[in-house]
């Protein structure tokens, strides 16, 4: 299995792009984790409340969350020390970027989901 992404705001609405970056990183070959403050199960996977809930080293996250609720997993990721954080469309105000860099945080700015080769259309 290859990397470790967590899905920071996945959610089981397969229209939402939180469920899309799930299957396209599923797709591949990435170790996915949801993580959603609600839902115990995302398309088949457990699904954890903070990236401080799961048990070993996550890769990458990338963030599918409002600009108010990216702020506040932002320290999260620092202690759960992520080594790369993208900030997708709508998830990438000012005030997260800001926050992430003084953070000392990767930041990627994009979609991840084109990052990874896949078309957000085709999920």
């Amino acid at each position: 299995m290859g990397p470790t992404v967590a899905v920071l705001g996945a959610s089981g609405d397969r229209k939402k792009f939180g469920n899309r970056a799930l299957r396209a990183f599923r797709h591949r070959g990435f170790r996915v984790i949801p993580i959603n403050l609600e839902a115990t199960f995302i398309e088949g996977l457990p699904a954890f409340r903070s990236v401080l809930d799961v048990s070993h080293p996550i890769d990458t996250a990338t963030i599918y969350l409002n600009p108010e609720s990216g702020l506040s997993v932002l320290d999260e990721l620092v202690e759960k020390k992520v080594r790369e954080v993208w900030l997708n469309p709508g998830a990438d105000e000012p005030q997260v970027v800001a926050k992430a860099r003084s953070l000392g945080l990767e930041i990627v700015l994009g979609c991840s989901i084109v990052a990874i080769g896949e078309d957000p259309g085709n999920y």
